[in-house]
């Protein structure tokens, strides 16, 4: 419990000049005496932008939460962050991650919030708005925004992103038309909402709703059915309760909790792009969670999830079936799940999924029945990748999960665009495609380039899928035996900077190795060799600040100066 003080009555309290100057230009909004008794004031904070489609959604379901907020005696008060939209950002999103996320922290710190409702959607926004509500330390909960319809294209249901990569190389390799390639995109995205394959969105929703930070079932729920408003206004009564009982993200996000989400991210396929977002949201809490855990928690637990890219159905079908609480019940079942976590909603893990009954055992699976049998993260390590790199197993392909093959390099995502479609590319199916400088450095802004195309000639000869290795990212729509997140990156001089092709790499998932088969002499003179590559020209200020501060992927890419919990204290007054 708190000791009764509340936060914001440092603000709206006093009967002296200060409180006078706050509540008066509140009022303004239609406020009454009662809202400045000692109420609690709510944040809610709204991703909503029209260059944000996944959020588009948001101004409406923001009104629900605020009915929320007031039936359970609270005042909210919306405001807006930054809002990154994976679909039209560029170079990356991800670039702008930790930038939204200071926008968080400092919008809770500035202001008289006494808890937080976190309205997030599209990949970026989940991470960002946890990652800076945790370094301000106010109770807090999140709303998803949902995924969006099924997509639908002569009859047949489509996902989001990995029927985009699919029919895109169906067309290189001359089995699509280019009338039906463009015929898909008026199917694809069919209301407002985020991808609706387990893509990074998804991943990310799904994943709080493991971590603790959601109400139950709040991951699955389509964005535009009755059920996500009805969700969003309990979050909003929720939240005020949890002010009263100061509940704080560092109460439920312990090493426990994240050893359930990394576990509940093997069961459903989920996104590589989670490791870098959870090992940042981890240091914000500071936790000593790390890469290896990712491999040593999630290596026993099979993917058990049938959504797209891993399996056949989508989100839709995902919350029919009965959604997250159905996965953590398999999870607690056969002992992978710890269930005596404390979750937003004041009961513990075990409580909120006892349940929980799944409706659809062809889309959540059991045990016995898993599409994959390892479905965690898997860790490569070795001369190739002294830090780390990750493979997504349920998306990969068993026969290339142990092969050594000849690289085929690309120094950075514009060679790698001039050079591929050469019909004299020296390249077959058993060579090691290796994209270089797409990294958090290197492009910068680490961009989801890492499932970059086969080459067209050996497409239109039937090859699906090939070995690809970067220290870039994929989206978390994408399928494919591709090895990510290599560390340290090309950029500043970590070992995938000097392979060259015709280089001999060995990949041994099971090993857990990634190693380049030169003797060290050479890699000594190729090092001699090396040069740093240029920064872009005409580099903003924020771009300055990143590159200065942003750690590698094997750390979650936060800037080094935004770990761990400051907390949101009382600022000095200003008038």
């Amino acid at each position: 419990m708190n000791n009764g003080k509340l936060r914001s009555q440092a603000w709206f309290g006093g009967r002296d000049k200060t409180g006078f100057l706050h509540r008066t230009w509140m009022r303004n909004h239609g406020l009454t005496d009662e809202a400045f008794d000692g109420r609690p004031i709510i944040g809610i904070c709204n991703t909503f932008s029209e260059l944000t489609p996944c959020n588009a959604h948001f101004r409406e379901l923001a009104e629900k939460v605020k009915r929320g907020v007031w039936q359970a005696g609270g005042v909210p008060l919306e405001f807006p962050v930054m809002s990154l939209g994976e679909s039209n950002m560029r170079p990356s999103a991800m670039l702008f991650r930790n930038l939204a996320s200071m926008d968080v922290e400092e919008s809770l710190r500035a202001n008289p919030i006494d808890g937080v409702v976190l309205m997030a959607g599209c990949d970026k926004t989940t991470p960002a708005l946890l990652m800076g509500a945790i370094s301000a330390d106010l109770p807090t909960i999140l709303l998803s925004g949902g995924p969006m319809l099924n997509g639908r294209f002569k009859g047949r249901t489509i996902g989001s992103g990995t029927d985009i990569w699919r029919f895109a190389e169906e067309v290189k390799a001359g089995r699509m038309s280019q009338e039906d390639f463009m015929g898909a995109e008026a199917g694809m995205s069919r209301s407002a909402g985020s991808c609706m394959t387990m893509g990074t969105a998804s991943t990310m929703a799904s994943l709080s709703e493991a971590l603790g930070m959601t109400l139950p079932g709040n991951a699955a729920i389509p964005a535009v059915e009755a059920r996500r408003s009805v969700i969003a206004t309990r979050t909003g009564q929720r939240i005020v309760d949890m002010v009263r009982e100061d509940l704080r993200p560092t109460d439920i996000l312990t090493d426990a909790a994240f050893a359930n989400a990394v576990r509940a991210n093997a069961a459903i396929g989920g996104s590589t792009n989670a490791v870098l977002h959870l090992l940042a949201i981890a240091g914000r809490v500071g936790l000593s969670f790390g890469l290896d855990d990712w491999d040593r928690l999630g290596r026993d637990v099979p993917t058990i999830v049938n959504l797209m890219p891993s399996g056949e159905y989508l989100m839709e079908d995902f919350f029919d079936a009965g959604g997250m609480p159905v996965v953590l019940c398999r999870l607690l079942e056969a002992g992978h799940l710890d269930g005596g976590v404390v979750t937003a909603n004041g009961r513990t893990m075990a409580e909120n999924v006892a349940e929980a009954v799944s409706h659809r055992p062809d889309v959540i699976r059991g045990y016995g029945d898993a599409l994959t049998a390892s479905g965690g993260i898997v860790v490569l390590k070795g001369s190739l990748s002294p830090g780390g790199a990750v493979l997504k197993p349920s998306a990969a392909s068993p026969h290339l999960m142990q092969h050594t093959g000849r690289a085929i390099v690309f120094e950075d995502y514009a060679h790698y665009k001039e050079k591929i479609a050469d019909p004299d590319l020296d390249v077959d199916e058993t060579c090691i495609l290796v994209l270089k400088n797409c990294g958090p450095r290197g492009y910068p802004g680490m961009p989801e380039v890492g499932n970059f195309g086969l080459p067209p000639k050996l497409l239109k000869a039937g090859v699906t899928d090939m070995i690809r290795i970067s220290d870039a990212r994929m989206s978390g729509t994408a399928y494919g035996t591709v090895i990510l997140h290599t560390a340290p990156e090309a950029a500043v001089g970590g070992a995938l900077a000097l392979v060259e092709d015709g280089d001999l790499i060995t990949v041994d998932t099971e090993g857990r190795r990634l190693d380049l088969l030169v003797e060290s002499e050479v890699l000594d003179r190729r090092r001699e060799r090396w040069k740093r590559p240029s920064v872009p020209e005409g580099k903003s200020g924020y771009l300055s600040l990143y590159l200065d501060a942003v750690e590698q992927a094997d750390q979650g890419c936060d800037f080094h100066f935004l770990k761990g919990v400051r907390r949101a204290g009382i600022p000095l007054e200003s008038h």
